[in-house]
């Protein structure tokens, strides 16, 4: 019967069970189907999962609308685009988590028998190798780092994006609430042109107006209605926008109550929060993160120059059934090669990004001071701008009454009216533009110092 050899063999289910032990087992995961909850009610946002204490403190509770907060809360927790980019970031934790793994040793075997006329005193002969590459020891602690480096990257830039998140929602709500101011005041205003409509389409009819003449009439009526038609239109996409984010059916209803959010910093304020900024923002702290992951890289470019190392333990017998122990070391020649290519494309990409920050950082810091005089413009604007809406509605206020009282003509009755409404809608496009303002600039800034958002926490329905 063949000599075999019953210690290395012995040994190969022991080692396979060991190694079968840690391996992963394969689970199923269905794709979702239905589409999702039908009302604002049906779901529940916890409050620690924010990423801002602004967030965080305030109680979500839709059963009576969603104020401003909430909106930025539940697209904080439904957009779909953030539910990617959190699997995106696990990503990054499961490759840190590979960078630190060790390589795994390699073990081979041969197994020689002998043919023919055999010897009298011959037996199988086999060789047992086990060998491990010390090289990718050199590299480990340089690659690890890198690779933490680069998750965190990955989890910083999840949260920036949880910012925009927050911001866009803001802005959101800010367009759906002025659109819908807008729509109700031109609503208003085309009741109230209906009856002088009818009058002189009636004047019309009976000859007792030249179309030349009731032309100013009519086209304040056409002008309203396309107005109108316009308003509704932006609305519809203001609403259509807003449902994507929070991740809703478009056939969910949208109650929206209280006011825009919106800051008012002062100079000093947003000095601070500049020099505050790099040490605080989620983008900025993620451009940092990926600076040193790229540093780490060129140290692990430079280590891999040194010569690949591999050693290994080798066990053997021949036909002549001598056995023998020994020794295996491999050593890579880094003539030719040496991986001057990768440290060099490490090192251009770390001065990319070196470069990407400083321009980063000083793009920021102008934009935030461009924001800052568009808000004090805009506020100054509109305080002008709403004393003079004020003289305008008590001028048409006036008109309306002299005109119902047959001491005012219609076309002048017609003008008040039209410059009413121009001076109405132009102040509501300002306050929305200022609101996206102060919102374009805290999202910026990301978080002030010593300021506090001047949000309205009232769950009331604002008056028109």
């Amino acid at each position: 019967m063949p000599d075999f050899p019953a210690r290395p063999l012995r040994a190969l289910p022991t080692i396979a069970f060991a190694a079968l032990a840690g391996c992963a087992t394969f689970h199923p995961l269905p794709l979702a189907s239905g589409r999702g909850p039908q009302r604002a009610g049906d779901i529940t946002v916890p409050a620690q999962i924010m990423p801002t204490p602004a967030l965080r403190a305030h109680p979500f509770d839709p059963s009576n609308g969603l104020d401003v907060t909430e909106v930025a809360m539940l697209a904080v927790a439904r957009d779909p685009d953030l539910k990617i980019q959190r699997d995106a970031a696990g990503v990054a934790r499961a490759q840190a988590y590979a960078a630190g793994l060790l390589p795994d040793p390699q073990l081979s075997y041969e197994h020689d028998r002998p043919t023919g006329n055999d010897p009298p005193d011959t037996t199988d002969a086999y060789t047992a190798g086990l060998t491990f590459d010390l090289g990718n020891l050199i590299t480990r602690s340089a690659r690890v780092r890198a690779a933490r480096a680069g998750a965190r990257q990955v989890d910083l830039d999840l949260l920036w994006s949880e910012w925009q998140a927050i911001a866009e929602a803001r802005t959101l709500f800010d367009r759906v609430y002025y659109q819908r101011k807008l729509v109700g005041r031109l609503e208003r205003e085309q009741s109230a042109l209906a009856p002088m409509r009818g009058a002189l389409e009636r004047a019309l009819q009976s000859g007792d107006l030249s179309y030349d003449t009731a032309s100013s009439g009519l086209n304040a009526a056409s002008d309203v209605a396309n107005q109108l038609g316009d308003a509704r239109r932006q609305l519809d996409m203001a609403e259509h926008d807003l449902h994507g984010l929070l991740g809703f059916d478009a056939s969910v209803p949208l109650h929206l109550t209280g006011r825009p959010f919106s800051i008012n910093p002062d100079t000093g304020e947003v000095e601070r929060a500049l020099g505050d900024m790099p040490r605080r923002r989620p983008d900025l702290l993620a451009l940092q993160a990926g600076y040193r992951a790229q540093h780490e890289k060129l140290r692990a470019a430079i280590l891999a120059q040194f010569p690949a190392i591999t050693v290994g333990f080798v066990k053997a017998r021949d036909n002549s059934n001598i056995s023998s122990n020994g020794l295996s070391i491999s050593l890579s020649l880094p003539l030719f090669d040496g991986n001057r290519g990768n440290i060099a494309i490490e090192r251009a990409t770390r001065q990319q990004l070196h470069d990407e920050y400083a321009a980063r950082l000083l793009s920021d810091r102008n934009d935030v001071q461009r924001l800052m005089a568009d808000l004090r413009t805009d506020r100054a604007q509109s305080a002008l701008l709403a004393a003079h809406a004020v003289q305008l509605a008590r001028a048409r206020n006036a008109a309306k009454a002299n005109y119902a009282a047959g001491r005012l003509d219609w076309p002048t009755y017609l003008a008040l009216r039209a410059n009413s409404l121009a001076a109405d809608t132009a102040l509501l496009a300002l306050d929305q533009d200022t609101h996206e303002t102060a919102i374009a600039l805290d999202a910026l800034v990301g978080a002030w110092p010593d300021a506090s958002p001047t949000t309205t926490r009232s769950k009331a329905v604002a008056r028109e």
